[in-house]
């Protein structure tokens, strides 16, 4: 498998979006626009919702203006957050972001506000951060298209392929990867099949960024995806960098229903978060923007479909979950 870097740049901004039921705006700023637009909330974070909360940031205003910036996993090695100080290095997945949100919580720096999380916490000992949820997704695996792997997969299967006890499928030698290891896809993909440790087998190193299925150029290749991400990318919202890669099914049952939304029957759903300090969520301006139903972030229902996700109904903006500091 040759891990690949191109990046595959969407050329239908514009198009409508496929199967979503509605209309498609250009792909979301990289990074607020402009850099010095510090706005109200700063965040960081996951890959997976980075584009969806871009949006947001676009789309929520108060009467000081714009409220959501939320910087990107990816870009230059450094982000300035805040207009005095606050030059930090980019976090680059949930687990980064969850870390400097930390950072800045337990050094009062003020330099994060929240972080975009695409997994729960994995220590729910400590209330210390709230983990509020605001759109459904799924990650299932992927191939390359046209290889003779079967288009469905177990999850003992998965499970044996990225322990390494699985080597070949329909006499094609598998060759399983992950995205790095603060990817909260990843996390949560491995936690689903039941592997706490992959095998030697399995490619990963910290230049595969989750969610780009440039990666998958070998018939043999096996990668998580988020299933939001992949539709976002092929309904043109985002930049598509599906590659030529496609979705498999697990246990028989596929991620996405025959008009592109989210299969709710699919075995591995999860919340994406935003994640605060449990001890601000009584300040007005986070209440305002990520708590309750009524809150700016959930009341962009349609917005966060159009991004590929499901929505939540009467769960979103719960700060019932905390955990992990």
């Amino acid at each position: 498998m040759n891990v690949k870097s191109r990046l595959r740049l969407g050329a239908g901004v514009g198009a409508l979006a496929l199967g979503l039921g509605a209309a498609v705006a250009a792909p979301a700023h990289a990074d607020p626009s402009s850099a010095t637009d510090y706005r109200q909330l700063a965040g960081v974070g996951s890959d997976t919702t980075q584009d969806v909360m871009n949006a947001l940031g676009d789309a929520i205003t108060n009467g000081n203006g714009k409220v959501i910036a939320s910087w990107n996993a990816t870009g230059s090695s450094t982000v300035k957050t805040k207009s005095a100080g606050c030059s930090i290095t980019r976090p680059d997945g949930s687990g980064a972001g969850i870390t400097a949100l930390n950072t800045a919580l337990d050094g009062s720096t003020g330099c994060v506000d929240f972080a975009r999380s695409s997994r729960g916490p994995s220590d729910t000992s400590t209330t210390d951060l709230t983990f509020i949820p605001y759109a459904k997704d799924a990650v299932s695996w992927s191939k390359l298209s046209g290889s003779a792997l079967p288009d469905n997969l177990t999850t003992a299967q998965l499970k044996a392929i990225y322990e390494c006890s699985l080597t070949s499928l329909n006499g094609v030698a598998l060759t399983p990867i992950l995205p790095q290891s603060s990817s909260g896809t990843r996390a949560f993909f491995l936690n689903s099949i039941g592997v706490a440790t992959p095998g030697s087998c399995v490619t990963t190193n910290s230049g595969i960024q989750e969610n780009d299925g440039s990666v998958v150029d070998s018939a043999g290749d096996i990668f998580p995806y988020s299933v939001a991400q992949y539709t976002a990318q092929e309904s043109l919202v985002v930049d598509d960098r599906r590659g030529d890669a496609v979705l498999g099914s697990v246990d028989g049952k596929s991620a996405r229903n025959s008009d592109l939304t989210l299969n709710t029957s699919f075995p591995y759903l999860r919340n994406v978060y935003n994640v605060v300090p449990t001890a601000k969520l009584s300040n007005a301006l986070i209440a305002d923007t990520f708590v309750g139903t009524g809150s700016k972030v959930c009341a962009n229902t349609s917005l966060i479909t159009t991004y590929g996700f499901g929505s939540l109904g009467s769960a979103c903006g719960s700060t019932t979950l905390t955990g992990e500091k």
